[in-house]
């Protein structure tokens, strides 16, 4: 007999069917939204050629992407060279292909592939896993699910606007009410960077203030220092970022000095102006949403508005994220695409729900109703009955073991959570009646198959 020890690889889990009506829950009501806003569903392979995700999501990001090795001897054409030269120039020859590390990139191939056959603008919702060799802790895995809503061909900042509305109107459907959409430009940011001095790459900048939140500012302008910030830039970024807490403080220091800087100011107050030309039923999108200087985004295909969504009062990391690219299709031979979109993380809207004790009780069960029966004679006669309940749309099951004692098939039911227990013996067959326990109440009553049918359909 094998020894092996059974288990599963750090940052994975197996989701149980009580973890899997709730994620189900998380996942109908974002589908429902994207649908509802006339977003199109889309599905690309989990694995892409490795060429393809490289060089998108940054220097720490392709670290990241898990690479699959190529079939075979997949050491055949490696020489002693190669094992001196380091991973980085070694991983390509020994592995073509890849877990996909997001669902943007493959969107943007997809698009760049199926040019011809798309009507632009294209609006597109994907909700798969994705794979990071992250290290995992709470709250980061390295195997995810991401729902994204992505629209391409088109550069109105109408589609800013509506991520902002879906995104208010899927944490409202999930009862999550305090939170914040936290919003920024990369352009004010190109702004800030030419402000301080063009000494550095832009995205250094971006790459730093990505990790504000986790590391505090201290830390960001050391490794800002560490990437050629001198002090005196660093000063004046820290000065910059404790005073410029509004966009319209952003216009003063702006004005006459950064002209990319002043039209990623003026893109955002146009997204305000749309958004409240909605007039939308839930008007709060003013307290929501939240103009963040430092919101960055690591990724460095973002080339205007970027958003991000955080609970309060949950010690958890974004939920949401994303933002407009201008050129990603490039990559991939199709120039000059716009396009703006953004992604739910499901296991994080888990775990806030869970914390915060979210889920509704009736997502918990698939089952509405549960025949028992005494002997095999009240099974038969059950059997026509439950067929009739489920073609009514009733989600119905019939305990299949009726040896089993009355007792033992209530606590079957019970232990599925299931609200309703219908019991038949030779008196209700006589009475062509149906005896229904209320699990919860534990109250039951006699009613015909008609009441019955009513009763649980109203329930």
């Amino acid at each position: 007999m094998s020894n092996m020890k059974v288990g599963i690889p750090k940052g994975t889990r197996d989701f149980g069917p009580a973890e899997m009506l709730k994620r189900t829950f998380i996942l109908d009501t974002i589908r429902e939204v994207f649908q509802k806003f006339g977003f199109l569903p889309l599905e690309t392979p989990s694995i892409e050629r490795l060429d393809v995700l490289t060089g998108k999501y940054g220097e720490e990001g392709d670290q990241l992407i898990f690479k699959i090795l190529n079939s075979g001897d997949y050491l055949k054409d490696i020489q002693d060279k190669d094992l001196g030269e380091g991973y980085k120039k070694m991983t390509p020859k020994i592995s073509k292909k890849a877990l996909r590390y997001d669902l943007t990139v493959p969107f943007a191939r997809y698009v760049a592939m199926n040019r011809g056959n798309l009507s632009l603008p294209f609006k597109r919702y994907q909700i798969q896993p994705v794979w990071r060799g992250d290290r995992p802790q709470k709250g980061r895995y390295q195997e995810f699910y991401q729902c994204d809503a992505d629209v391409v061909g088109t550069n109105s900042l109408l589609c800013e606007a509506e991520v902002v509305l879906m995104m208010q109107e899927v944490l409202g459907k999930l009862g999550i009410e305090d939170y914040n959409i936290k919003i920024n430009n990369r352009k004010i940011l190109a702004g800030l960077a030419e402000i301080i001095g063009n000494s550095f790459p832009a995205q250094s900048l971006f790459i730093a203030l990505d990790k504000l939140d986790k590391i505090g500012l201290e830390k960001v302008l050391e490794e800002l220092s560490q990437r050629g910030f001198t002090p005196e830039q660093g000063e004046k970024l820290k000065g910059l970022i404790e005073k410029m807490d509004s966009l319209d403080a952003l216009i003063p220091e702006f004005e006459n000095k950064t002209e990319i800087g002043i039209t990623g100011v003026q893109e955002l107050k146009k997204v305000w102006e749309l958004l409240s030309n909605f007039q939308a039923s839930n008007q709060n999108f003013q307290e929501k949403l939240v103009f963040d200087l430092t919101l960055a985004r690591g990724l460095t295909y973002y080339t205007g508005a970027i958003f991000e969504i955080k609970v309060n009062n949950v010690q958890i990391g974004s939920i949401s994220g994303g933002g407009r690219y201008d050129d990603l299709t490039s990559n991939f031979g199709f120039p000059d695409v716009s396009g703006v979109g953004f992604s739910f993380g499901v296991d994080r809207i888990y775990d806030v729900m869970e914390a915060l004790d979210l889920f509704p009780k009736s997502q918990q069960t698939t089952t509405k109703v549960m025949f028992t029966a005494f002997d095999e004679e009240s099974m038969r006669y059950a059997l026509p009955i439950l067929q009739k309940f489920r073609e009514e749309g009733i989600r119905s099951e019939i305990f299949p073991d009726y040896k089993k004692k009355l007792g033992k098939q209530f606590n079957y039911a019970n232990s599925k959570g299931i609200p309703f227990v219908i019991v038949i013996g030779s008196e209700e067959k006589e009475k062509n009646v149906l005896t229904i326990k209320n699990m919860a109440a534990g109250v039951q009553e006699q009613l015909s198959q008609e009441e019955v049918i009513a009763k649980l359909k109203s329930n």
